[in-house]
């Protein structure tokens, strides 16, 4: 108990000290040219920034959180051995697995739009 204290006591207090510290550092002002790309002296004819499409993103985040829940799925055929009532969590877990997939899919995240 004393060591579950402490940690949260020096977790909240790193938090405090980082956030004292940013609120008493001085602010630098970002001038408009230290943003732009340099190249070679010379004004860029072409923009920096490449359009970057949402679908790939939307992909990209539902592939991770599905990975990581298969991740956490990994272990259960070990666990299956020692109680019978873990099944039915496991059960649970995959209806919301489940679920998700089935909201995704009839809001339509998980077609390709052209």
């Amino acid at each position: 108990m004393v060591f579950l204290l402490s940690l949260f006591l020096s977790a909240f207090l790193s938090g405090v000290i980082l956030f004292v510290g940013g609120m008493i550092s001085s602010k630098m002002e970002v001038e408009k040219e230290s943003g732009s790309a340099y190249e070679c002296g010379f004004e860029s004819e072409v923009s920096a920034r490449v359009p970057f499409s949402l679908q790939f993103f939307m992909i990209g985040v539902i592939f991770l959180i599905f990975d990581v829940e298969i991740v956490l799925m990994l272990p259960v055929p070990l666990t299956l051995w020692s109680k019978g009532s873990e099944i039915v969590l496991l059960f649970f877990f995959i209806f919301l697995l489940l679920l998700g997939l089935f909201f995704e899919w009839v809001n339509g995240a998980l077609e390709w739009k052209k």
